[in-house]
């Protein structure tokens, strides 16, 4: 016998031992109504239930799990997305730990910082209390212009008039400026808060 001839011998055998490894797959389930089926590949009937491929010696070979509906792979996607979101929220948590253990090792640090927060608000509330002591003394010099039209303040110029509802609103402003650093100090004092207990429960696990 020729090479070619062994060759294309050699071809047939192992072709024919796939097909008869093929013919010997079992696939065995019991389907909705409680009947065995077995069949020599995977069984429609089964596709909603757990089904068996067998070895020769009817011994499992592999167990096969129902396939899905479409409502449970979009339930099943659900799953995965919320489990990604928790994942990329607790990364996202860890990335904010490092960062704050990082800029305060230690509650001297964070002390200081909150004392420097505070500090700057407290200057501009100084700078606007200054700007209503001038504006007070301002509107002295206005009232005593207004002394001359005491009698008849109809009688007193447009720009007086002008001058005084400026003045008035200007301290206005302020007073309300004022306000507004004392509930920038209450945030500034309940975010340091809220880093000061996080910050113990890092730093006793940093020691």
């Amino acid at each position: 016998m020729t090479i070619r001839v062994w060759a294309v011998m050699g071809l047939l055998a192992v072709q024919g031992g796939l097909q008869l490894a093929h013919a010997q797959a079992i696939f065995t389930c019991v389907d909705g109504k409680g009947r065995r089926i077995t069949s020599d590949r995977p069984i429609p009937e089964c596709l909603d239930r757990e089904q068996r491929e067998l070895n020769p010696s009817g011994t499992v070979k592999r167990q096969i799990p129902p396939s899905q509906t479409a409502e449970e792979r979009a339930a099943e996607e659900v799953r995965q997305r919320l489990a990604a979101e928790d994942q990329a929220r607790i990364a996202e948590e860890k990335r904010r730990d490092r960062a704050l253990l990082a800029r305060y090792p230690n509650r001297a640090s964070h002390d200081a910082e909150r004392g420097e927060a505070l500090k700057q608000v407290d200057e501009v509330v100084l700078l606007a209390q200054r700007r209503i002591e001038d504006l007070k003394a301002q509107r002295k010099a206005i009232d005593t212009e207004f002394e001359f039209y005491r009698r008849d303040p109809a009688k007193a110029p447009l720009a007086l008039r002008m001058r005084q509802q400026d003045n008035l609103a200007a301290e206005q402003a302020q007073l309300r400026f004022i306000d507004e650093q004392g509930q920038e100090k209450k945030r500034i004092n309940q975010r340091f808060d809220r880093e000061l207990q996080r910050l113990g429960q890092l730093w006793s696990g940093a020691r």
